[in-house]
């Protein structure tokens, strides 16, 4: 399997005087250097299927801290791996030793020059960060891999990364000009082609010379042959590019200090032909006939990969597309948008299957481009809900070749026992697939697997990565598909930069083996006790928090995209704070080495801290993992029947301490305006004193609603309820039943003006919020079963339960089933429950018009539970003019009130809905979630209205006018 050239070893490392390291690099770096079990803890993996703790972790300020810190590490025999967003599929960017992490701050577009058609970045330039840099001059840089929102071009030049549009505008390697690179020994090179190129390393050209012929036989047969060294740009007859050549050596001869990039014209306008074939294999066939229309890129999806975006998000979330197990994108470029549309539909026209379907540039489009890109979380759940792996995540073969493959490829999951769902960039014969290994128990089946794909791949002269490099994943394989002496080539190759051995050990030459350091086997299976259920895990916490395989999609700011996910990372930009992060720590806490106490580990509490708890990862992470779900677990495990934070008594059972103070509502109004007075308050809360309290009405509304008399139907155009009418319990939750009763009485305004029949709950009915957050759970529970007993007869009896608090209604639609799983009255009433809008949309209400310029603030949990788009299509139905404001208010229930927290909740708002608010203030607010309108008035002063607000205020305009209308 393995050539002997290519001895497999094992990646443990001592590294000689490390603390030595550490002490020297803090007293001669500008930059973090950090060897907390935190740290390293968080810098273990990628978004690979390994785990490789690292001593030490560098956040270089400047090229010269990055020239110190490898000086520093080859002083102390400490191998050296570079990092850039975390992102590599195959294990390239973890290793022991000293980890260098460029993304914070060596993230500089250093110029840009639209006439040269060139750039010059920083190894942690983020790919969209230059993407949008250059799109106002219609340009771009070619390779887009999925993972653009937060892969860095040093990774990018590390892995040789390509995306959908290599086929166009060719790989990383095709793109860049000139490397400033920095050598293990300490000389800093500039590198680019030609002859002189190869002359600036002692050795080069000779081994050029040594080798050409085979240079020219087995490396660069086809555009993804990406696994190895590319040293086939090395010959004369391809420019002598040592620059490309050192693309995608995985920071294994060196470091990038900073590169110099070719940009290409924008696309404009391109159109999709989108077409559906029986299968994978089926549609590979077709590949080569429709290459000739020389599209600009073209892209298979397993249309199961579909089936699981809408089962995570509903089946409004997937529009429809042509029938069949596989579609083909493919993407077609025009000089105008006519043009571009009628060159897809000659595409289309020329097909293998007559199920196809024209997409114009627009909405429709880019939300197929966006389950394109988030395709590998999305396969990270086999169909049947099996957890997938990568590693054999992106082979390729030349595309002629790609439907045999395929089919072989095929034969050989069934013969192994193993499935998942495939997507890739067919147009280069690239495959992406996740599998469900095994791997809770062993790596056995991954090795096993790996080692006969590897094989076929090779067989049909393909490449073992087509994208992503070999990494930890691969390299041992690479003596299927080369011989002897090529690898004995790379291997002299990498002597020439890195003779000994410090640049990320382990990966391409001298490989280790590839279920050497697998993370999952090494987790302790921990399952659930009386917290949370985690039914879609199987009951298993470890399974659930290894949803996260370290994508990185919450390190990605997706506001402008409408996404929410993830805000304190957005506001912190430190990887603890990420949903990625905190999945690490929880990790490795199941791991024991690093994190060692259990769910009372102060590193878990340090990287939860800052959650905000918003939900917004499990609706924007394509695994779907549920990081609010998982701090309230912790804490709930942390203080069962031990002493709490102060703030989980005062703030966690805020329900409570509303109703007390209810009767002396005037007393407490009046110390809250007195400044020392609140502020002692809110320090006894263990809240923060610069924050407001709240101010409370004169009546809570359940007191209203014990002998409520209905208004009469004239005094808001409603008319009585008519027989069959809908039935309503309108559930009065505890933030609009004691701090603004005024949106239940307009909430029941407008369902009566629906012709509802409406009842009121403003009883015991608690969903338990506050208790949830704060990890007391076993006092959610209790309130919980007493919301069923008071909510589940109306269920019964045909009544649909409309929430009006959307934190209070996303519990009851997710969490309620979660902490009651074995109440067969919990499924039943979490189906019943439904926003205003849900819920008028659903009955065909025509809502009164009401031409008004609106900023909506949707809260977290609305978004990503329950959707916005029932909410929006009412406002737009209305004639409102809408515009909405992503990402998290920042305040977050709890979160934002208790004390350490206030910077990052008020940064989170100036990043969000106030800099909206500032840019247009002739909008007024719009904000269901309490939260979101505290915090608006707290820190600029701006009132918000909740969605019945606006509908009810149209309404009464509407009957005034028709009073005075002759």
């Amino acid at each position: 399997m393995t050539s002997t050239t290519q001895r497999p070893r094992s990646s443990t490392h001592a590294p000689r005087g490390l603390r030595g390291l550490v002490e020297e690099l803090r007293g001669s770096l500008r930059g973090d250097v950090d060897d907390s079990s935190l740290t390293r803890a968080l810098y273990t993996s990628d978004a690979a299927n390994y785990r490789v703790a690292p001593d030490v972790v560098v956040l270089p300020r400047s090229r010269e801290d990055v020239i110190e810190a490898v000086a520093a590490a080859r002083r102390h025999g400490v191998p050296v791996t570079m990092r850039g967003g975390g992102t590599s599929m195959a294990g390239n960017s973890i290793g022991p030793g000293l980890v260098i992490d460029t993304s914070r701050y060596l993230n500089r577009i250093v110029s840009l020059d639209p006439e040269a058609g060139t750039a010059v970045v920083e190894p942690g330039v983020v790919l969209k960060d230059l993407q949008d840099a250059c799109a106002p001059h219609g340009l771009r840089f070619g390779p887009d891999p999925a993972s653009g929102t937060r892969c860095t071009l040093g990774g990018m030049i590390g892995n040789n990364a390509c995306g959908a549009h290599a086929m166009s505008y060719g790989r990383t390697a095709d793109n860049v000009l000139s490397l400033t690179w920095l050598t293990p020994a300490g000389e800093v090179l500039t590198v680019g082609s030609g002859a002189e190129a190869l002359g600036a390393v002692p050795g080069l050209a000779a081994l050029v010379d040594r080798w050409r012929a085979l240079l020219r036989t087995e490396f660069g047969r086809f555009r993804r042959q990406v696994s190895g060294y590319s040293l086939e740009h090395l010959l004369p007859e391809n420019g002598a590019n040592l620059a490309a050549a050192l693309v995608g050596t995985e920071g294994t001869c060196g470091v990038l200090l900073e590169a110099t990039l070719r940009l290409v014209p924008r696309a404009e306008a391109p159109a999709l032909a989108v077409l559906g074939y029986p299968g994978l294999a089926a549609a590979a066939d077709d590949v080569p006939n429709l290459l000739r229309f020389r599209p600009l890129a073209l892209e298979a999806l397993d249309t199961g990969l579909l089936d699981a975006v809408r089962r995570a998000k509903g089946p409004g979330s997937v529009p429809d597309f042509p029938e069949g197990g596989c579609l083909l994108i493919a993407e077609v470029p025009g000089e105008t948008a006519d043009a571009a549309a009628d060159a897809a539909r000659r595409l289309a026209d020329a097909a293998a299957t007559d199920a196809v379907q024209v997409l114009p540039a627009g909405e429709e489009a880019s939300r197929l481009w966006r389950i394109r890109e988030d395709a590998s979380g999305h396969a990270g759940r086999t169909q049947d809900g099996r957890q997938a792996w990568g590693g054999w995540e992106d082979s390729a073969v030349p595309p002629e070749y790609l439907g045999d493959y395929l089919r072989g490829l095929a034969g050989l999951m069934d013969s192994e026992g193993v499935g998942g769902m495939a997507y890739g960039h067919f147009g280069d014969g690239c495959v992406h697939l996740r599998l469900d290994f095994p791997l809770e128990h062993d790596g056995a089946v991954l090795r096993r697997f790996l080692e006969r794909a590897a094989e076929l791949v090779a067989a049909h002269g393909g490449s073992l990565s087509g994208e992503h490099g070999d990494g930890r994943a691969r390299s041992e394989l690479l003596g299927e598909m080369y011989s002897a002496e090529a690898l004995a080539a790379m291997a002299e190759f990498k002597g020439l930069f890195d003779p000994h051995d410090l640049m990320n050990p382990g990966i391409v030459v001298r490989p280790s083996k590839v279920d050497a350091d697998l993370r999952r086997p090494q987790a302790i299976e921990l399952r659930v006790g009386s917290g949370f259920a985690f039914a879609d895990d199987g009951g298993s916490v470890t399974s659930a928090v290894h949803r996260c395989v370290g994508v990185g999609k919450c390190r990605a700011d997706a506001r402008d995209a409408g996404a929410f996910m993830c805000p304190s990372f957005i506001a912190t930009r430190e990887e603890k704070d990420s949903t990625r992060g905190r999945a690490r720590a929880l990790q490795e806490m199941l791991n024991g080495s690093l994190v060692r106490e259990g769910w009372r580990s102060p590193e878990v509490h340090e990287a939860l801290d800052l959650c905000l708890s918003c939900k917004a990862c499990a609706s924007d992470c394509p695994t779907g993992i549920d990081m609010a779900r998982y701090k309230s677990e912790t804490l709930y495990q942390t203080y069962r029947r031990r002493l709490r934070p102060l703030s989980h008594y005062t703030l966690g059972r805020l329900p409570q301490w509303l109703r007390l103070t209810a009767p002396f509502a005037p007393l407490a109004n009046l110390g809250a305006r007195v400044p020392p007075l609140r502020a002692a308050a809110l320090t006894l809360m263990g809240a923060d004193p610069r924050r407001s309290l709240p101010r409370l009405p004169r009546a809570p509304f359940r007191w209203e609603a014990r002998g409520r008399r209905r208004a009469p139907a004239e005094a808001t155009g409603a008319a009585a309820a008519a027989p069959g009418a809908p039935k309503v319990l309108l559930w009065v939750d505890t933030f609009s039943d004691g701090l603004d009763p005024q949106i239940p009485r307009d909430a029941i305004a407008v369902l009566e003006a629906a012709g509802c029949d409406v009842e009121v709950s403003a009883g015991k009915a608690c969903c338990g919020l506050t208790y949830i957050s704060t990890g007391q759970l076993d006092a959610a529970k209790v309130r919980l079963h007493r919301t069923l007993d008071e909510l589940a007869p109306h269920v019964q009896a045909g009544r649909t339960v409309v929430g009006l608090e959307p934190s209070c209604t996303a519990t009851l639609r997710s969490d309620l089933t979660e902490l009651l799983p074995r109440d067969p009255r919990a499924a039943e009433v979490a189906r019943s429950v439904k926003t205003v809008a849900e819920f008028l949309t659903g009955i065909g209400w025509e809502p009164p018009r009401l031409a008004e310029r609106l900023l909506v603030q949707p809260h977290c949990h609305h978004y990503s539970v329950m959707g916005y788009g029932a909410d929006r299509a009412l406002l737009e139905a209305m004639g409102c003019d809408v515009e909405v404001s992503a990402g998290c208010c920042g305040l977050a229930g709890n979160f934002g009130m208790e004390a350490g927290h206030y910077e990052v909740s008020e940064q989170i708002a100036r990043g969000g809905i106030l800099a909206r608010a500032e840019a247009s203030p002739d909008r007024a607010i719009l904000a269901d979630g309490f939260s979101c309108r505290t915090q608006v008035a707290d820190l600029a002063g701006l009132e918000g209205r909740h969605l019945v607000q606006v509908l009810a205020e149209a309404l009464r305009r509407g009957a005034a006018q028709s009073k005075t209308t002759p």
